[in-house]
C-alpha cells in the first residue's frame, strides 16, 4: 500500500486505545503509525503497525471503527490468494466500548489509482467478478437499492439553473425530455435482477496487489458499501471513474471488461444489458449537478452531458 499519508493523528479515541488493542491482540501489535488518505471518507481512523506471530514480522493496517457489513464481508471472503484483504485480528467491542475494529495486511502495491496503467480497469473488473462469485454462496437476504430519482432529479435541475452550469440550456433541455419519461425508466431500473452481492465501491483507490507484476490480480478494500443488486451497478460505477477522461475510457471500456471477466468465470450476463447500462448510465448522468461539491468538475460534468445525449439516443427517447 503506498498511499500517501497525512501528518496528525486522526482520531484521539484511536490512540487512547491503542494500549487495549495491544494486549487484545497479545502484544502482537507494533510500530502503530495513525494516518488518513487524501481519498479516504467517513470517520474510521486507520493505522500502519507491524504484526508479530512466531518470529515473523507482517506489514498490517489497522482499522477502527469499522462498520458491521465491512467486517462481516472480510470475514466470510477470507481464502487463499483472496479477492479481499487477509484478516489477522479483529473485534466488536475495545475496552467495554462497542467498537468494530480489525487487522488486515498492508498490500505492498496499489491501489492501482496512483499510477495509471492500460489494463487497470480490467483487472479491476475481473476482481469485482471473483468478488461477486465468491460471495454467492451466502444468500441474498435484501432488496435493491432504491435511489429517489425524481427527488435527485429535481435537485439537479435546481442546481443547474443556481450555479448556471455550462450549457445550461442543453441542461435544462435534457432534463426537461428526462422528466417526460421518468417513471418509465425507474420502472425499467427496478426491473433489474438483484440476485448478487456487489462490491459497491469499485474504483481504483480501492484496487490493490499483493505482487508488482503488470497483471497481478488486484484485491479489493473497503467492503463498507457491498449490498445486494444486478452487477451494471459496479459496471457503470467503475466507468463513471473515466467520465471527463475520453481517452482512458475508449481504451478500456470497462463494462464489456465486466461482462468478459463474468462470463469466464461462468457467471450470468444478460443477453441484451446494453438497454440496462444506458438506463443506469443516463439516471447517473442526470442528477451529477445535485452533487456539486463532489462532482462538480466541470470536465467531469461536461462528460455528464455527453453520455445523458447519447444513452436518449440509443434508447430512442427523444
Amino acid at each position: 500500500m503506498i498511499e500517501s499519508s497525512k501528518s496528525g493523528i486522526p482520531s484521539s479515541l484511536a490512540c487512547s486505545l491503542e494500549p487495549i488493542l495491544r494486549k487484545q491482540t497479545n502484544n502482537r501489535l507494533d510500530n502503530i503509525h495513525w494516518f488518513r488518505t487524501d481519498w479516504q471518507r467517513g470517520g474510521a481512523a486507520t493505522a500502519f503497525a507491524t504484526w508479530n506471530d512466531k518470529d515473523k514480522e507482517t506489514e498490517v493496517v489497522v482499522k477502527l471503527p469499522v462498520n458491521q457489513r465491512e467486517l462481516f464481508w472480510t470475514r466470510q471472503m477470507q481464502e487463499p490468494d483472496s479477492v479481499v484483504p487477509l484478516l489477522l485480528a479483529s473485534g466488536e467491542q475495545l475496552n467495554g466500548y462497542d467498537l468494530t475494529w480489525m487487522i488486515i495486511e498492508r498490500f505492498p502495491f496499489g491501489p492501482l489509482g496512483k499510477h495509471w496503467e492500460p489494463n487497470n480497469i480490467e483487472r479491476v473488473a475481473q476482481a469485482a467478478a471473483r468478488f461477486t462469485k465468491k460471495a454467492s454462496s451466502f444468500p441474498v437476504d435484501q432488496k435493491g437499492r432504491r435511489e429517489d430519482w425524481k427527488t435527485l432529479l429535481k435537485a439537479a435541475k435546481k442546481s443547474v439553473r443556481e450555479n448556471h452550469l455550462e450549457k445550461e440550456s442543453t441542461w435544462k433541455k435534457m432534463h426537461s425530455l428526462i422528466g417526460k419519461k421518468l417513471d418509465i425508466l425507474i420502472e425499467i431500473w427496478r426491473s433489474r435482477r438483484i440476485d448478487q452481492w456487489l462490491h459497491g465501491d469499485l474504483h481504483l483507490a480501492n484496487a490493490m496487489c499483493r505482487s508488482g507484476k503488470p497483471d497481478a490480480k488486484v484485491a479489493l478494500i473497503d467492503l463498507a458499501e457491498v449490498h445486494a443488486g444486478h452487477w451494471i451497478e459496479d459496471a457503470v460505477y467503475l466507468e463513471r471513474q473515466l467520465w471527463g477522461h475520453n481517452t482512458r475510457l475508449k481504451a478500456t471500456k470497462p463494462v464489456s471488461s465486466m461482462a468478459s471477466a463474468r462470463r469466464a468465470l461462468g457467471m450470468y450476463v444478460d443477453d441484451d444489458y446494453s438497454n440496462l447500462v444506458d438506463v443506469r448510465r443516463l439516471m447517473l448522468a442526470a442528477t451529477a449537478p445535485a452533487f456539486m461539491q463532489s462532482e462538480g468538475d466541470p470536465r467531469y460534468l461536461a462528460s455528464c452531458l455527453l453520455q445523458l445525449q447519447h444513452s436518449l439516443d440509443r434508447l430512442h427517447l427523444k
